[in-house]
């Protein structure tokens, strides 16, 4: 079987579109210039005919398969295909037999494994000799750190590739190849930017999700609020409880929030006389010491869950007391939801804008091949810099510095405010 076969042995029309756009040849991939761009390191070797065996470690969707493929149709030797997490030792053996046979002729086989992490020490020491002696040359694609997962004697006979997560401008250039192939993509420019965040530089998952939108065939483009409807369809939600358990928790919650004392015990007699559980009246007073209270009285935290294992221990009705003390705590404590409100703003930036890696700086390099790639390089180290405070940048190298967290400057968080703002000066400068 040829090598195009292996690679075209379905119908055009019942392949999905990410395998339909699969890039052919070096020229078509997107996002990895350094690797496959001219003068770039794979594309001299293909051009040179000096293809050597080497691991591509990348996230999910940005072209290991892909560029294990074309490296494939640009040898001349057999390839065979194996994914670690479907084949075991049975598998290897009858791919290396073969190896071996075409060896005996002459021929090399160029042997891809996907996923090569999965094989554990054993399994991948049984490459080394046959990459070694030449009989196989090996591809291995990886999400995972090489330096981790692979063995050092498997590393020292294959060079590392990294793959780059498609950045906006790889993921547009996907779209824009969709539209040139087969019809503009009816959403509109908002719309457009949100699929591509919501890709997170997934070309492949990109391609599905456009795919989602060609099925529907809308009659106009579809706009940010009805692609999310389409793309992230969630189960309705089912309310198993009465409307009263619900409407009563909220009075209580809104009466510590409030910072009403009274209410707030009447509303917790009231959901004990109804028999509510006194645990779950406890559980919910502790997300209200985090939501409500925050850092502002530190406190409030460990004297919820303290009167939480208290009701545990002592059960009904002298563990309810604790819980009433910790509730008359929480309504008379200074309050702050500036915790929660930057712990929200973070979950929602961080899932708006992708798996940014942390620059190297603070990345540890506990391997020679993370310090060849500069992880580590640079790095204060904060405790021998005056002051304790060194004002490095934290936050991804192309990822706009935000600030999520805004103590409002009552009770213990006065204090947090004042060194945030004498540290936030000296970052300024």
């Amino acid at each position: 079987m040829t090598q195009n076969a292996l690679f075209k042995d379905q119908s055009d029309h019942l392949k999905p579109l990410a395998e339909r756009m699969r890039p052919q040849t070096l020229d078509d991939i997107t996002g990895q210039d350094h690797l496959v761009g001219v003068g770039a390191p794979i594309r001299k070797m293909v051009e040179g005919g000096t293809l050597q065996s080497m691991i591509l470690w990348g996230p999910p969707g940005c072209g290991k398969t892909t560029l294990a493929r074309i490296l494939a149709e640009n040898s001349n030797m057999d390839f065979e295909s194996l994914s670690a997490i479907f084949s075991g030792v049975g598998d290897l053996r009858k791919v290396f037999d073969a190896a071996r046979a075409r060896a005996k002729d002459g021929r090399k086989t160029l042997l891809f494994i996907d996923e090569i992490h999965r094989f554990n020490k054993s399994q991948q020491d049984a490459f080394l000799p046959l990459v070694e002696d030449g009989t196989i040359l090996l591809i291995g694609a990886t999400t995972e750190n090489p330096s981790f997962e692979l063995n050092a004697a498997l590393l020292s006979r294959a060079s590392v590739f990294i793959l780059n997560r498609l950045d906006d401008q790889a993921l547009e250039n996907l779209l824009q190849a969709v539209e040139q192939e087969t019809t503009s993509l009816p959403i509109t420019h908002e719309a457009r930017q949100s699929l591509k965040a919501m890709a997170d530089g997934d070309g492949r998952y990109l391609l599905n999700m456009v795919e989602q939108i060609q099925a529907i065939n809308p009659d106009k483009d579809i706009n940010t609020d009805t692609l999310t409807a389409l793309i992230s369809r969630r189960a309705a939600h089912y309310d198993k409880g009465d409307e009263n358990h619900y409407n009563l928790i909220s009075a209580l919650h809104k009466s510590v929030r409030g910072s009403d004392p009274d209410a707030a015990l009447y509303w917790f007699a009231r959901m004990l006389e109804g028999g509510e559980d006194p645990k779950f009246l406890a559980r919910r007073i502790t997300r209200m010491a985090v939501e409500d209270i925050g850092l502002a009285s530190p406190q409030a935290l460990s004297l919820c869950t303290a009167a939480w294992e208290t009701y545990e221990r002592l059960g009904s009705p002298e563990g309810e007391l604790a819980i009433a003390q910790a509730l008359v705590f929480l309504a008379t404590a200074p309050k702050s939801n500036a915790v929660y409100t930057a712990y929200k703003a973070a979950r929602k930036h961080a899932k708006d804008n992708g798996s940014h890696m942390p620059p190297k700086h603070i990345l540890n390099a506990p391997t020679s091949m993370m310090k060849d790639q500069g992880y580590g390089a640079g790095y204060q180290y904060d405790h021998d810099v005056e002051g304790g405070f060194s004002g490095q940048n934290y936050f991804p190298d192309d990822l706009k510095r935000e600030i999520f967290y805004n103590p409002k400057g009552n009770g213990f968080e006065k204090g947090i405010k004042d060194r945030l703002d004498e540290w936030n000066a000296k970052r300024g400068k």
